[in-house]
Order: structure tokens, then sequence, then C-alpha cells
């Protein structure tokens, strides 16, 4: 089977970009989007940034005493009047979910698992600009869109790092250059979880592209999956200890009582369907439901997955269900369809031939579903 490639990696394959640099190391790629053309305008952006329902944030770095003044959006256009000539940024989250033709750039990593991606944010920064020496949880592509900006890494980095005394940022109070990364428009650098980075804009029309990606903590992860067995286990089942012997001393908890609890968590732990279940529904939610669009269009031979429904799939361990993700809901199929659920999560497309050669009964499981997927924004009338 031949592997799709993907240009923005330039020579390296997928599976050589996985195993050399993914969550290992840095990686400068020179002219990885040679012809790509950001879709918006720097005036376009800040437009963006003073709508209500957009994330934005203005960073001012005031070199005289070093200090970083951080303003959040909505913005008007007085705001962006009053900034000096330098030394600031502009930060836009989420563009993708406002611009469909920024989220077509996702498409050059889907060498990632679709689920894994969270957003692209855009930055517009004068010389100077930038968001101080810093570092994210979870891996990041930075992409030159327009002008130039100096990046440099450093030391890997967690929640024991000393941090400058600021109450919003979490700004490194120590960096140590490691190397040092010249961007020009088209070039892409992708930083792994934890490794310090600082950038530096070196020109008035500096432009970078975030692609972020998700990555909930352990703390998320085991309070989300208890919030959701607490929803779907029975009341009645409880701990229980009919092994039972007399305390030497009443208060104290014994190992006995601490070994009958890890049998519990085990027990939900252990069982990879349930696990799936949840973990689809939490890696496919929206990142802003509150902006989620019904379709109100009846179900049609063609249709499109809307540009912001998130889809992930999984097949049961005894291989007799495949389920589908969708925004945060999961719809349990038979494993026949498993052939249809991969082509529309691959493709993000319905066709009249995903209907052809099917059962009655399957064709019954899978209008219901495209119904259900139409009603909830998911699906749209193909143009």
């Amino acid at each position: 089977m031949n592997r799709p490639h993907f240009p923005v990696l330039a020579h390296l394959s997928a599976n050589e970009f996985l195993d050399q640099y993914w969550q290992k190391q840095p990686l400068l790629i020179k002219h990885a989007l040679p012809d790509w053309t950001l879709p918006l305008s720097p005036d376009e952006l800040a437009g963006l940034a003073c709508e209500e329902s957009v994330e934005s944030r203005l960073l001012l770095r005031q070199l005289g005493d070093q200090e970083w003044v951080l303003k959040r959006g909505p913005f008007n256009e007085q705001d962006f009047t009053d900034l000096p000539p330098d030394n600031w940024t502009l930060l836009v989250q989420a563009v993708d979910h406002w611009v469909p033709e920024v989220r077509e750039l996702l498409n050059e990593f889907r060498f990632i698992p679709d689920w894994r991606l969270d957003d692209i944010m855009i930055s517009y920064a004068t010389e100077g600009g930038g968001v101080g020496p810093h570092f994210d949880n979870y891996d990041v592509f930075l992409i030159q869109a327009s002008g130039t900006r100096h990046w440099q890494s450093g030391q890997l980095c967690d929640d024991r790092s000393p941090l400058l005394p600021h109450p919003d940022l979490k700004i490194l109070a120590e960096f140590k250059t490691d190397q040092d990364f010249h961007m020009e428009p088209g070039d892409m650098l992708y930083l792994p979880p934890g490794v310090a980075h600082w950038g530096t804009a070196t020109s008035n029309d500096c432009v970078t592209v975030s692609v972020g990606f998700r990555a909930p903590s352990h703390g998320e992860v085991v309070s989300d999956y208890g919030l959701w067995l607490n929803d779907h286990l029975s009341d009645f089942l409880r701990y229980a200890d009919p092994d039972l012997k007399a305390p030497s001393h009443p208060a104290e908890i014994s190992a006995e009582a601490i070994t009958r609890v890890q049998e519990i968590l085990k027990q939900y732990a252990n069982d990879p369907e349930q696990v799936a279940r949840w973990f689809g529904r939490l890696m496919t939610e929206p990142k802003y439901p509150e902006n989620a669009m019904a379709d109100l269009e009846p179900v049609t031979a063609e249709m499109s997955v809307a540009d912001d429904a998130r889809l992930a799939w999984y097949q049961s361990e005894d291989l007799d269900t495949v389920y589908l993700f969708a925004n945060g809901q999961d719809y349990a199929l038979p494993a026949s369809l498993k052939t249809t659920v991969v082509a529309v999560c691959d493709n993000r497309y319905v066709s009249a031939s995903h209907m052809e050669n099917l059962s009655a009964s399957e064709r019954e499981s899978l209008t219901a579903l495209l119904t259900d997927l139409v009603e909830n924004g998911v699906l749209m009338t193909a143009e």
C-alpha cells in the first residue's frame, strides 16, 4: 500500500518525521509551504479580533523596564490606533473556525490523527514583537506566512520551571538558547511539548500561523472519564468487602481496602470499548459548541462534512461494532458499515455510492445516522 506524501514535510516521509522528531526534537523545514498564501489580510485579522465571539490578545513589550502588557479582546479601531510603531503582537485564536480557507491548511497535517488537531492561531507582529520565552504543553507547527521572525529553542521545561511574576502570562524567567532558526515566508518550525522557545519578529509585517494539537492532561483524562462513568454506571454498583476482617484499629484504612478500590478502577480502565466510547467523544468535542449551527436541510444524495466538524472512529475488539464519533457524540453501528464510516471520515464527504450494495437494515442504520448528523450540523449539502 502506497503511503501519501505530505509536501509540508519536504524530503521526510510521515513515518520518518514521527520516528525522529515528533515529541522528540525541534525541526525547521525551509520552504515547507512555498506557494501557500494566507487567505486573509492583517486588517481582516484585526477585524476578527474586534468580534465578541473571537478569542484574541494584544501583547506589548515595554523594552525600557522589560515589562509585558497583555490586553484581551474584543478590540476596537482605537485600540489599534493607540499602538506604538513596534514591539507588539496581535494573536487571534481558532481562525480556522471563522475562515474556512484557513482551515484547508489542516489537510497538510493529516499524518497526525484528525482528532489530535486542535486549531490554527494566527499572529501579526511588528518588529520586536513576540510573546516572550515560554513553552507549550502540546505540539505545534509554526508557519511563516509573511515577513520574517527569529526563533530560538531552549531547555526542556515543566511545571517547576521558574516564571516571571506576571498574573496572566507564563513567561520563563530563564532561557537557555539551544538552537536558532531564521524564518522566512513558507518556512515551518516544529516544536515538541515542553521545549522552551522564543520568537521575535524581525520585520513589521510578520505573520505567523500556529497549528496546535489537543493533548488533555492526565488530570483531565481521569476527571472527565470519571464524570462519564458516573453518567453511565448503575448506582447499585458499590464498593463491597465480603472478605472483611475485624480491624485492630477501627479508623485504619487497610491495604486490603486500597486493593479493592484499585480493582474497581482497573475494571473500568481495562475495558477498551468503554474507554474508547468516552475518549472518542472527548476528542471530537467542538472547540466552540455554542457556535455550532444545525443544518436544517434534508438528507441528500451528496453531502459534505462541515468545515469545523470533528470526526473519529473506533472498531470494537470483538469486531462486531464500529463507533463513529462526531462533535462529541458517539454512534454505534454494525461492523459491516466500517468501510462507509472510514470513507466518510477520510474524505469528509458522503455520496450516493455509500448506499449501494447495503442490506435493508444497513441502509436503515446509515440513513438514521446521516439524518442525525445533519440535525447536529455535522453534515451539510455539498456545493
